[in-house]
């Protein structure tokens, strides 16, 4: 019998019940589980309240806490398959020294008209950051697929080359770059490196790590989800009212259904499904969901109900 080996599959692949405990196995709830929407509503007015309740909230007002990561394309790099591989893994090279010399200090300019003074960080400490290491050694062109016959039974297997692209650095200069943050979308000071191989520049935020604010951790207590209750892991876009987050959920989950709960002061977001009692794989996907707000986001954080985690924005 010819088999296909498909080697180096996650053990999250590995076969095991999507519900985890059903009925009439050990560990199961012998009580039927509550609505949804009332269990979820439940959890997100804790979260709302332990959300005011938690220490060093100030600096949500009055600091710099970015909500993104501190890299962003601020245009187009019309990436390759290569070339998005690398900018993924940080494979960069310079052409020629980058500025170790910090220069002087900077401002982060807010929605509201305000600003906010802060250090900043020489171009070559930034292009630290971005530099992950160089690509593994190259091997065969990046779009062929070599296929292998080995063992007894004539099993199969394919070996994917690696690519092995660097992005080459020519050079940097210093500007702005928008990013969200605690206090709505600013105008952040960056060192803005020009790529050889992208149409955009690679922008790195230039604010010094002092002058960064962590976000506010909330305290939860710890609670059986009877509900098939999800939660939500990050944010893909924020825009006016309208929020896009992903929802984790097993593979075999139905009926994904976003759920928000809005205050003045904070929005909270969750999901849920409907659980399989039939046999799945046990692995984590994130399922894209969008709600409409009933009113524009602003400065207002997004919650995840379940963790109680500020949820931050992943772009591409």
């Amino acid at each position: 019998m010819r088999r296909i080996a498909l080697w180096g599959l996650p053990l999250l692949l590995l076969i095991t019940s999507c519900a985890g405990t059903g009925p009439g196995q050990p560990g199961a709830s012998s009580e039927p589980p509550s609505q949804p929407t009332g269990e979820f509503e439940r959890r997100a007015a804790q979260t709302a309240q332990a959300w005011r309740a938690a220490p060093g909230k100030e600096v949500w007002r009055t600091g710099f806490v970015p909500l993104q990561d501190l890299t962003v394309l601020p245009g187009d790099p019309r990436f390759s398959e290569e070339t998005k591989q690398a900018y993924v893994a940080g494979w960069f090279r310079t052409a020629r020294p980058l500025p170790s010399q910090a220069p002087a200090q900077g401002s982060v300019r807010f929605p509201d008209g305000s600003t906010l003074s802060v250090p900043l960080v020489s171009a070559a400490a930034a292009y630290g950051v971005l530099d992950q290491g160089d690509p593994p050694p190259c091997r065969e062109p990046a779009s062929v697929a070599q296929q292998t016959t080995t063992g007894p039974d004539g099993s199969v297997s394919y070996t994917v080359p690696n690519t092995c692209t660097a992005l080459l650095v020519t050079g940097a200069t210093l500007g702005t770059v928008k990013l969200r943050t605690s206090r709505g979308e600013a105008t952040v000071p960056a060192w803005l490196f020009t790529v050889r191989e992208l149409a955009t520049p690679v922008a790195r935020v230039a604010v010094a790590p002092s002058a960064i604010a962590a976000k506010p951790t909330l305290q939860l207590p710890d609670q059986p989800n009877n509900a098939g209750l999800v939660a939500a892991h990050d944010l893909t876009a924020a825009k006016e009212a309208t929020l896009t987050y992903r929802l984790g959920v097993g593979a075999c989950d139905k009926n994904i259904t976003p759920l928000v709960y809005e205050q003045d002061d904070v929005v909270v977001v969750g999901g849920s499904v409907t659980r399989s009692d039939g046999v799945c794989t046990d692995q984590l996907l994130l399922h894209p969901v969008t709600v409409t707000l009933k009113s524009p986001l602003g400065s207002r954080p997004v919650l995840d109900a379940l963790s109680g985690q500020v949820l931050t924005l992943t772009v591409g």
